[in-house]
């Protein structure tokens, strides 16, 4: 299994070079964003409709879109929001999103599949799309997008702090 919990400052690594995708896993949704190959910048890419059911080669299409993201952006790593609690505890949301994940990894191995804190990816991400006066239906529909950015600028800034 290639999934690696990244909660915290202890891991210090360098930095690769390489388009990383960031991923927002939701019952309904998949957020997908990517960043630059210099890991400067998050930008959305994508919504991917939840699918919970498995395709003919048994894969469920959520995540077969996600293989080919990963091959069409040539990404070197997804990196998954972890929904912990703000008490830092992790709930029945992070169980789904850690199997959706252990999942993913064996679908896209070789390519790396890390979790991340999502703390508060969502609520940043209405937020931000509301002071640009992005609402309603237009915001669901993209705020799922804009957590991904969240979740993959947040991965980004903390290794660039370890380096």
């Amino acid at each position: 299994m290639r999934v690696a919990a990244v909660q915290g400052g202890s891991v210090t690594q360098r930095f690769a070079r390489g388009v990383r995708l960031g991923v927002d896993v939701g019952q309904v949704r998949v957020g997908v964003a990517k960043c630059d190959p210099d890991g400067i910048l998050a930008s959305p890419v994508v919504t991917v409709p939840r699918d919970q059911a498995a395709g003919d080669d048994g894969t469920p299409k959520d995540m077969t879109e996600l293989a080919r993201l990963v091959a069409e952006h040539e990404a070197t790593e997804v990196v998954v929001g972890l929904p912990v609690a703000l008490n830092g505890r992790e709930g029945v949301a992070a169980g789904h999103v850690r199997a959706y994940a252990e999942r993913l990894a064996a679908v896209l191995a070789p390519v790396p599949v890390q979790l991340t804190d999502e703390r508060m990816s969502t609520v940043v991400a209405s937020r931000r799309l509301s002071e640009r006066g992005v609402k309603g239906k237009r915001q669901r529909a993209v705020v799922d997008q804009a957590a991904a950015v969240e979740i993959l600028q947040g991965w980004l800034d903390a290794r660039r702090r370890q380096a």
